[in-house]
């Protein structure tokens, strides 16, 4: 089993910063890659930002040049730099571990974490 634990919501006022960190423990052998995606009240979950183990990321066009993802491998961990936030970025924001495998002939699993709140507001 794997756990995620998030940390770094918050309050922010529009036009400040907040980061989130996550860490994966547990049995892991490899995690393809990591990610963030938020849920806002009334909307579908949608991808913020996924890094691969490789380091290649993706970003949601709304957060491109205000958000930077980071990863530490070794570590299993990773991060969301957020800058110039909006109000519109107020949301539950949820860690994805992406496809976690405990041994090299594993099924791959993904893994949620519990949800970190940030709200921007003034």
């Amino acid at each position: 089993q794997v756990q995620l634990v998030e940390s770094g919501g918050g309050l922010a006022q529009p036009g400040g910063s907040l980061k989130l960190s996550c860490a994966a423990s547990g049995r892991i052998y490899s995690i393809y890659a990591m990610g963030w995606h938020r849920q806002a009240p009334g909307k579908q979950r949608e991808l913020v930002a996924h890094i691969t183990s490789f380091g290649v990321t993706n970003y949601a066009e709304s957060v491109k040049g205000r958000f930077t993802i980071s990863t530490d491998g070794a570590k299993n961990t990773v991060s969301l730099q957020m800058n110039s936030l909006k109000p519109e970025d107020t949301a539950v924001y949820y860690c994805l571990a992406d496809r976690v495998r405990d041994s090299i002939v594993a099924m791959a699993t993904d893994y949620w974490g519990q949800g970190t709140q940030v709200t921007v507001s003034s």
